[in-house]
């Protein structure tokens, strides 16, 4: 995977660590700097690709509505496979 950075936040005069997520995505179509990519199940977006050379068909670490590196297509479906995994066993509730 590419590389992780931790950034500091801070909340209520308290310092944070948070991590920035990228999650990996298939190329189904290009037009120009733009793509319509897959997250898997259905869910597909429009990203910004000019910061990469991909082709469609290939997978690629979308951030903050950017492609920015072109994953080999069996890391890309592992860390899906794990984000699926990691998804299915997290609770989401609602805090409000």
């Amino acid at each position: 995977m590419g590389k992780r950075k931790l950034i500091r936040i801070h909340r209520n005069n308290r310092k944070v660590n948070a991590m920035c997520l990228a999650i990996p995505a298939r190329v189904l179509e290009k037009h120009g700097d733009n793509a319509k990519v897959d997250f898997g199940e259905g869910t597909t977006r429009e990203v910004n690709i000019s910061l990469v050379n991909v082709n469609v068909g290939e997978y690629v670490i979308v951030h903050a509505g950017f492609a920015i590196e072109v994953l080999d297509e069996s890391e890309a479906r592992e860390t899906l496979r794990l984000w699926d995994e990691l998804l299915s066993r997290t609770e989401f509730t609602n805090t409000q």
